[in-house]
């Protein structure tokens, strides 16, 4: 959901070749919940691109210490992988706790259903 409104196909104006997504900023990222094995199986690289330089963690590794990096990396995977879709990325705001500094631009709350 959050991808989709990133790329504007809730509106009946969506064109795939224009940028006409609304910002979106996501609160409470660090309560998120996962179904299964995943915490333990799914695993998040880097590479500092020195040989021998590739690092991994777990998900309950990078939710305990960055849970906005899962949601980037989760709604990145949904984004077109072009020059748009990057653009598109920059009007994610991801924050861990409920606060954030946007309130001067008065956002509107977008509901989501709550998965058991």
């Amino acid at each position: 959901q959050i991808a989709t409104v990133l790329r504007g196909k809730h509106k009946p104006t969506f064109s795939p070749h224009v940028d006409g997504g609304d910002f979106v900023i996501v609160t409470n990222c660090d309560k998120i919940n996962v179904t299964g094995n995943k915490l333990d199986s799914v695993r998040y690289y880097r590479h500092s691109r020195y040989p021998g330089g590739l690092k991994s963690r777990s998900m309950r590794e990078q939710l305990d210490r960055f849970p906005d990096r899962v949601i980037y990396e989760a709604v990145k995977g949904m984004m077109p992988k072009t020059r748009l879709g990057r653009a598109q990325m920059k009007k994610l705001r991801i924050y861990a706790g409920s606060e954030h500094p946007h309130a001067a631009q008065q956002p509107q709350s977008l509901s989501v259903e709550e998965r058991a």
